[in-house]
């Protein structure tokens, strides 16, 4: 099979169930953006600092195909079910729970950066919460269920303590923001 298949050489794409589109639709920019925050989390992943929390990110990353192929799906399609849970949520929300527990207290803004793993951390994070915003854009267009946003908004909530977590576990500098007076 070839990977090229000349059908979206005038700005359209299929979606799961056939129905063409525009390439910079809502939904295609929603899939889009979780399959960039996707790689993102595999960066992430391949640093020995994030080597005690793979198997979760692993798991993220396949509820982010999950989500991926849920929102390449046209509503109404049979196949147009998430498949994020609320258990999902617990999960992150538990490990954010556990790595929040062992670090110093908050306070004040922190800058992103500190190693190539925090870096890369903070990028993800990011590029959660503009999937988020691209989600969101297309839920003002047709439904999109609400375990969905909610996993969204709790993996860029993750993103944050576990790029703290590397942070205290290489030993790299916090930097604290300091607004000018």
């Amino acid at each position: 099979m070839k990977i090229y298949t000349k059908t979206g050489d005038q700005g359209t794409t299929s979606l799961v169930g056939g129905q063409r589109v525009s390439k910079n639709s809502a939904r295609l920019e929603s899939y889009g953006t979780v399959d960039e925050l996707n790689s993102h989390i595999g960066m992430v992943r391949s640093f020995p600092a994030a080597s005690p929390v793979a198997d979760e990110l692993v798991e993220i990353q396949r509820r982010l195909f999950d989500a991926g192929g849920y929102l390449a799906t046209a509503p109404t399609d049979s196949f147009a079910k998430v498949s994020i849970r609320e258990e999902d949520i617990l999960l992150l929300e538990q490990a954010i729970d556990r790595m929040d527990a062992s670090l110093p207290p908050m306070r004040s803004f922190v800058l992103p950066g500190g190693s190539a793993a925090v870096s890369a951390c903070h990028v993800a994070r990011t590029v959660c919460r503009r999937a988020e915003r691209r989600i969101l854009d297309l839920a003002e267009q047709e439904e999109v269920d609400g375990l969905l946003l909610k996993y969204i908004n709790r993996l860029s909530d993750y993103l944050f303590i576990l790029a703290r977590q590397l942070a205290h576990r290489e030993g790299a500098e916090e930097m604290k923001w300091e607004a000018r007076h």
